[in-house]
C-alpha cells in the first residue's frame, strides 16, 4: 500500500513539472561549479593554442618588430621547404616508436615479474619507480656523465668487460646519438608502464587462470589468452598517451644532445625551439607547432572515436 502511495506522489510531482525544474536547477548548479575550471582552461590552454595557430599565419620576429603582417601560408612553406624538416620528422617518428615500444615491453616484463610472489617484492616495487621520479634535466645530465668517453663509468666498465675496445662517444656520433637518448628515455619512462600494468594485472581474476590450468593450458598460453585481454584497455591508453608525450618531448634531447651532432638527433620539438630561439622566426615556429598539434589532435580524436564505438 505504501509503495502504491509513493508512486502516486511521484506521478503527481512529475505531472506538476517540478521534476524537470529540479533537473534544470541541478544542471545550472553544475555549470556554476565548473565555470572556474573552464575559465582556467581557456586562459592557460585554449588561448595560447589559439594564439599559436593565429601567429602561424603572420610574420613575427623576436628581434625585428618591423617584421609583421599577414603571411598566409608562407610560414608553412618555409617549414616544408626546410631541408631539415623531413629528417627531423623521421627522427621524431623513430624516437617515438622505439621509445614507446621499448617502454611498453620493459614495463610489461617488469609488471609480470613484480606480480609474482617473490621475496622482497615490496622493496623492488618501491625501487623501480626511482627513474620515473628523477627530473628529466637531472637524469639527462647524469647519463651524459656516465656515457662520457673520457671519464664515463659505463664506458670504462664496457672496456674492462671486453664489450668495447676503446671508449665510445655515444652522444657525439651521428649513428648512435638518437638511439642513446632513446635508451635513456626508455629507462626513465618504463616505471610508469610498470605501475599501471601491475595494477591491471592484480585485477585479473585468479579463478580464470586456475580453470585454464585445469584444462591443460600452460603459463604462456594463459598469459596470451587470459592476461593480455584484461590488459588491453590499459595498454591502449598508455600507448596513446605516451605517443603524444614522447612525440612532443623536448627536454631529454635538448639536455643531452641539443639535436646534434649535425642535427642527427633533431626532432620536431627541437626544430620548433631553434626556429623561435635561434632564428627568432616566431611565425615559422608557430607553423610547425600547429602542424604538430594537428597530428596529435587527430590521433587523440581517432582514439576517442574508437573508444566511443567500442562502448556503444
Amino acid at each position: 500500500m505504501a509503495r502504491a502511495e509513493l508512486m502516486q506522489i511521484q506521478n503527481k510531482v512529475a505531472s506538476s513539472g517540478q521534476a524537470p525544474l529540479r533537473s534544470v536547477q541541478l544542471r545550472r548548479m553544475a555549470a556554476l561549479f565548473l565555470l572556474p575550471s573552464a575559465i582556467f582552461i581557456l586562459a592557460l590552454v585554449a588561448y595560447p593554442l589559439g594564439n599559436v595557430f593565429w601567429q602561424s599565419f603572420h610574420y613575427s620576429n623576436l628581434i625585428d618588430p618591423t617584421t609583421q603582417g599577414y603571411a598566409g601560408l608562407e610560414n608553412y612553406r618555409t617549414v616544408l621547404d626546410d631541408e631539415d624538416f623531413l629528417p627531423a620528422l623521421w627522427h621524431t617518428v623513430s624516437w617515438t616508436t622505439l621509445s614507446v615500444g621499448g617502454e611498453y615491453l620493459l614495463g610489461l616484463t617488469a609488471a609480470v615479474v613484480l606480480a609474482q610472489p617473490i621475496k622482497g617484492r615490496a622493496i623492488f616495487r618501491g625501487i623501480i619507480v626511482v627513474p620515473w621520479v628523477i627530473p628529466i634535466a637531472v637524469a639527462g645530465l647524469n647519463w651524459m656523465w656516465l656515457l662520457n668517453p673520457d671519464y664515463g663509468v659505463l664506458n670504462a666498465w664496457m672496456v674492462q668487460l671486453g664489450i668495447l675496445d676503446h671508449p665510445r662517444d655515444w652522444l657525439g656520433q651521428m649513428n648512435t646519438a638518437l638511439l642513446t637518448v632513446t635508451f635513456v628515455n626508455i629507462w626513465r619512462s618504463f616505471p610508469f608502464y610498470t605501475i599501471s600494468l601491475l595494477a591491471a594485472l592484480q585485477a585479473v581474476p585468479a579463478d580464470l587462470h586456475e580453470a585454464a590450468a585445469m584444462d591443460g593450458a600452460g603459463p604462456i598460453r594463459r598469459f596470451w589468452v587470459i592476461t593480455m585481454p584484461h590488459l588491453k584497455a590499459v595498454s591502449i591508453t598508455l600507448i596513446i598517451i605516451h605517443i603524444i608525450w614522447t612525440a612532443i618531448n623536448f627536454d631529454f634531447i635538448w639536455v643531452m644532445t641539443e639535436g646534434g651532432p649535425l642535427n642527427a638527433s633533431q626532432t620536431l620539438p627541437v626544430m620548433i625551439y631553434k626556429y623561435a630561439m635561434q632564428d627568432y622566426d616566431v611565425g615559422a615556429a608557430c607553423a610547425l607547432a600547429s602542424m604538430s598539434m594537428g597530428v596529435m589532435a587527430s590521433l587523440f580524436f581517432v582514439y576517442f572515436y574508437r573508444n566511443h564505438r567500442m562502448r556503444s
